[in-house]
């Protein structure tokens, strides 16, 4: 730092009289040559050359290891900023590209939502069928109410089978009713950045796809 200070108290007439060029390259790959040491380089090496261009020291950085580490720490956390926005732009314009207005919006989320409904009707009738099953099993368990240990294995089994699939098709009910309302979540997190990116009057009433989310 005191080079810094004494060639500064020079000025551009005694930096002359030595006859040295400082260069160096900044860390945006930018070329700096000045008859003094260069600000922009503080961080990194600058050559030092003579008149005939001949190099005859290499001026090290000025900053301490801690003040180097901060410097990097903060570029990096710059840089990641900067990357953070530019991923944030770039998924801006591929929501307006996909849904230029709600009513592509909304038709995309009845579209998701219907495929799901169709699991969950699915899921609803084998379980209508497991239960009609149920009671057949039972009606024929009636006839072993007085003495249930002498009812036949492949009966007892039946009852078994009808219980443990009811519960799998619960499982997956319960699973498809979960990602239904993970969908509509969704959907109405986009609609919200979305009716932002499509300025004043973009705003309108409450989907009724989401206002069906709970059913």
């Amino acid at each position: 730092m005191c080079l810094f200070a004494t060639l500064g108290a020079t000025g551009p007439a005694g930096a002359q009289a030595t006859g040295e060029i400082y260069t160096c390259v900044d860390r945006t790959g930018k070329r700096h040559t000045s008859d003094r040491p260069i600000a922009a380089c503080i961080d990194r090496e600058q050559e030092v050359r003579g008149s005939t261009g001949t190099v005859r020291k290499v001026l090290p950085p000025s900053y301490t290891r801690e003040e180097r580490a901060a410097i990097e720490a903060r570029q990096r956390a710059e840089e990641e900023e900067k990357a953070r926005i530019a991923e944030e732009r770039r998924r801006e314009r591929a929501l307006l590209l996909r849904y230029p207005n709600q009513a592509a919006h909304d038709r995309e989320r009845a579209e998701v939502l219907s495929q799901i409904d169709d699991v969950i009707a699915a899921v609803q009738r084998r379980e209508d069928n497991l239960k009609a099953q149920r009671k057949e099993i039972e009606t024929e368990l009636e006839f072993y109410q007085s003495d249930p240990s002498k009812a036949p294995a492949w009966l007892k089994r039946k009852l078994d089978d009808n219980t443990a699939q009811f519960e799998v098709q619960k499982r997956f009910l319960d699973t498809q009713l979960r990602e239904k309302q993970r969908i509509n979540a969704r959907f109405d997190e986009e609609l919200a950045r979305l009716r932002q990116l499509w300025g004043p009057g973009a705003a309108g009433p409450v989907s009724p796809v989401s206002g069906a989310a709970g059913r």
